[in-house]
């Protein structure tokens, strides 16, 4: 899925800055935030949009994707689309809309282990962690700072 795209590949190029944003899959439109941070550095907008919504058009409308933006002293720019974060893949294995306000006093939901697992394959690019071990005590980590217990 970490996929580069945009205008040029950039081999050879200066990289004149790095631009982090947080977008729904096959959202992106010319305002902001997309619009005034590409505007910003002088990227053309719509070229980004067109290639990030064509990128992730087959996934969850609901899914927040982030993307790093690597911007080119030509004004180009290519692009990579990471894994949603980790809470939405929670969330969405617990069956809830939002996670608990009050994380330690109220839980409101649980996970299984083998729900952990899936979560922690899944976010395994992304995270950096040393084995699959690591990452599921990451995602279980995470799940109690939402009020999600997980069973042992």
């Amino acid at each position: 899925m970490a996929k580069q795209q945009g205008k040029s590949k950039g081999r050879g190029k200066e990289i004149t800055g790095y631009i982090k944003l947080q977008i729904p899959a096959g959202g992106a439109s010319p305002s902001p935030p997309v619009g005034s941070a590409l505007g910003q550095k002088g990227l053309n907008i719509m070229d980004f949009c067109k290639a990030f919504n064509d990128q992730t058009k087959d996934m969850d409308k609901d899914m927040i994707i982030p993307v790093l933006i690597t911007v080119y002293g030509d004004k180009s720019f290519t692009f990579v689309v990471k894994k949603p974060p980790m809470s939405y893949f929670i969330k969405k294995e617990a069956g809830l809309e939002k996670a608990s306000g009050t994380a330690g006093r109220e839980v409101v939901a649980q996970l299984s282990r083998e729900s952990v697992r899936r979560i922690a394959d899944e976010k395994m690019v992304d995270m950096g962690a040393a084995s699959v071990e690591a990452a599921m005590r990451s995602v279980a980590g995470s799940a109690r700072s939402m009020g999600i217990t997980v069973e042992e």
